[in-house]
């Protein structure tokens, strides 16, 4: 079995519709240019609101992928 080393980095996702959809898209992003993503953790949660309701959810999560042998 091979050891392997990982190394995370944080980014923050937005989106008007969701918590969750702001995750979706901070990690799709990354994905375009992060090879072996493995893991990811929400490490802050927060809002904009505008007229009395929430406009934007972002969310900051770190990302963890695996460096290639």
């Amino acid at each position: 079995m091979t050891e392997h080393v990982y190394k995370h980095i944080e980014i923050t996702g937005s989106s008007a519709e969701s918590s969750d959809k702001a995750i979706e898209n901070a990690i799709a992003k990354a994905a375009e240019t992060v090879k072996n993503l493995h893991w990811f953790e929400v490490t802050d949660t927060r809002g904009y609101i505008e007229n009395g309701g929430v406009r934007y959810w972002q969310v900051t999560i770190k990302l963890g992928f695996r460096i290639e042998d």
